[in-house]
């Protein structure tokens, strides 16, 4: 099935396009999946930092965000939503507890913790806060990034309750489940059941009432058996990107946002040079995806090259290329980073442009 978005007429390029109908369509069945096997919903908003999306999420029954860092949070809360869960381990400076504390004021606020000195940071700033801040401990089910074992996870739990903070769960996040097969991420997904089961029972064991088990990631939703978790995170799942649909998490028809970009230069009948580069599809390289990204109307191409504002793709022989000035899509390897560099996302229906949304927390990275 070929990719849905329509490329528009007119805009300056490069420009992020998105098909609305592809995007709510990934809403409603995230939603509706979550919802059929009893998990709670909090998709991860730094995925699409946009607030018109957030609305989309929330209206099909999330239950709040989660976000990356207290910047997102604090756009966010700006934009009216009110749930927010802070999914890293926070670790405050003097700013950051100021900002902090303002923002537990304004919404109702999680916050991850992974070390006891964390905690007390926390502890200190959010003391006499209007509003009770629940704190998730982190622990590591496989990726190996932040997280601390499920055996360390009633430590830090107790150190929390001991500076007055609200315990309740524990999160993590599953980076290993990305790979060819659902052998890779139905593996991750009992080893998340399996860490997040015995550190909440670590937490339990102390006295503390569990009622946040959160895991969960774009891979490894669809591989969820009911019972240890309770609640989910996924956030690519929105737009999809190369990488997804590399390792068979989406289809070609489940893409919702592309980089519009134009021809500029046809040096070789074999190869062509496109308007975008890493100012606007980001660098990020997939073991997945061979390139810096997926170009739908020629599959078997390939980015071979690329520069701040210049893309260079290499067909196979015989393959015939686009025209001097013709625009063509490039889907990025992980759609993340370029979200966070646009300032704004194109609406597109039928080949217009028919809204502009802002990216909301756009570099928020603090």
């Amino acid at each position: 099935m070929a990719m849905a978005i329509p490329l528009p007429d007119g805009p300056a390029t490069p420009a992020l396009v998105v098909d609305p109908d592809v995007l709510d369509r990934n809403i409603a069945r995230m939603a509706e999946a979550s919802r059929a096997q009893g998990f709670a919903l909090r998709p991860h908003a730094k995925s699409h930092k946009c607030a018109r999306i957030a609305d989309r999420q929330l209206r099909a029954g999330a239950r709040g965000l989660s976000v990356a860092t207290i910047g997102e949070a604090e756009a966010f809360a700006r934009a009216g939503v009110d749930d927010l869960f802070i999914a890293y381990p926070v670790w405050l400076d003097a700013d950051k507890a100021r900002r902090l504390r303002r923002l537990a004021d304004d919404v109702a606020l999680r916050v991850g913790v992974e070390s006891v000195e964390g905690v007390r940071r926390l502890g200190d700033a959010l003391r006499g806060s209007d509003r009770a801040v629940e704190v998730l401990v982190e622990v590591d089910s496989g990726s190996h990034r932040t997280g601390v074992r499920p055996d360390v996870a009633g430590e830090v739990g107790k150190a929390a309750a001991d500076v007055g903070l609200d315990v309740v769960g524990v999160f993590t996040f599953p980076g290993h489940g990305y790979g060819h097969d659902a052998r890779a991420r139905e593996r991750a997904a009992r080893d998340e059941e399996r860490t997040l089961g015995e550190a909440a029972q670590a937490l339990r064991d102390l006295g503390l009432d569990v009622r946040v088990v959160s895991g969960g990631s774009t891979p490894t939703v669809g591989q969820w058996r009911p019972g240890a978790v309770n609640e989910l995170r996924p956030g690519v799942y929105v737009f999809n990107d190369a990488t997804q649909l590399a390792i068979g998490t989406c289809g070609v028809e489940d893409l919702a946002l592309a980089a519009v970009a134009t021809v500029i230069s046809v040096p070789a009948p074999e190869r062509f040079v496109l308007d975008v580069g890493s100012k606007v599809l980001g660098s990020d390289r997939s073991p997945w995806v061979t390139g810096h990204g997926y170009l739908p109307r020629f599959p078997e191409g390939t980015v071979t090259g690329l520069w701040e504002h210049h893309a260079v793709v290499r067909l196979p022989e015989g393959v015939r290329g686009p025209r001097l000035g013709s625009t063509v899509a490039v889907v990025p390897n992980h759609v993340c980073t370029p979200v966070n560099l646009a300032d704004e996302l194109l609406v597109v229906r039928d080949r217009e442009v028919v809204d502009r949304w802002q990216v909301t927390a756009r570099g928020t990275n603090t």
